[in-house]
């Protein structure tokens, strides 16, 4: 229903491997080595632990920083803003997207958080710490998800393209295109950086792809068939977007639209 467009035949290629469910279970066996010139890993997922989540929360954006949670829900009316306790799902502070804006991914800086829209190439800036309003800044096309990595923002927009933007003017300074064997990814949706790659989540799929962020290659997917788990699911719009990565546990967190779990998960490699 939102943003409902017709996948390329390369995204079935990207979900079509076999993997197995996912399943509670200890430590991952040892990763298999790659020896092809563009890895193309596959990995399935082990759940490590789950944690309460809002299943009211149209899921847009994802991040773990400082020991919360933040995220940013869409749908127009009900778009916005929340900081959690991961632990507890206890949300500690709340702003709300007035309409017409649905509200889309985030991304923290120097204690400011970074907010995009879906259509009218506008985003928002707060204060980190009361969600007080600092600015705007415009973009062109539409905007669907942030990260970041040591010295820019990384933001996709639902096509095959990923913009790299100045952290401090929000001005773009540059794009590389995602392939996979070659052809364009599109679809690229919720976004997180982890140890030197970018993770995405393919639109309407239970995949999410590692990118080069130097070529924009796809050099690993990893399949999270089986989530949400079939007690947790709440209706049709229910598809994995979030993903947050805890660097300092080294702890990857993956939820979705109206999920009612944020799930731990490790990945295990399949041969």
């Amino acid at each position: 229903m939102i943003k409902a467009r017709r996948l390329l035949a390369s995204l079935l290629a990207l979900a079509a491997f076999a993997a197995p469910a996912l399943a509670q279970a200890p430590a991952a066996p040892s990763p298999a080595a790659a020896s092809t010139e563009v890895p193309d890993r596959l990995y399935s997922a082990r759940i490590v632990r789950s944690f309460p989540h809002d299943p009211s929360a149209f899921t847009e954006g994802l991040l773990y920083e400082d020991g919360v949670i933040y995220e940013s829900t869409g749908l127009v009316g009900r778009s916005s803003m929340r900081k959690s306790e991961l632990e507890t799902g206890k949300v500690l502070l709340q702003r709300a997207l007035a309409p017409p804006y649905f509200g889309e991914g985030i991304v923290t800086w120097k204690g400011k958080l970074v907010q995009l829209t879906w259509q009218h190439e506008i985003g928002f800036i707060y204060d980190a710490a009361d969600f007080k309003p600092r600015g705007s800044f415009k973009y062109p096309g539409e905007g669907w998800a942030l990260t970041k990595d040591d010295h820019r923002l990384i933001m996709s927009d639902g096509t095959d393209e990923i913009r790299f933007l100045n952290p401090d003017t929000l001005a773009e300074t540059g794009r590389i295109k995602v392939t996979f064997r070659g052809e364009p990814v599109r679809e690229i949706n919720e976004v997180e950086w982890v140890k030197g790659e970018i993770f995405a989540n393919i639109w309407q799929t239970d995949v999410i792809v590692r990118i080069d962020p130097k070529t924009g290659q796809v050099i690993g997917r990893i399949s999270l068939r089986g989530l949400p788990l079939a007690d947790d699911r709440n209706g049709s719009e229910d598809v994995l977007n979030g993903i947050a990565y805890d660097a300092k546990a080294d702890r990857l967190l993956v939820t979705g639209k109206q999920w009612s779990k944020i799930y731990q998960i490790e990945l295990v490699e399949v041969p």
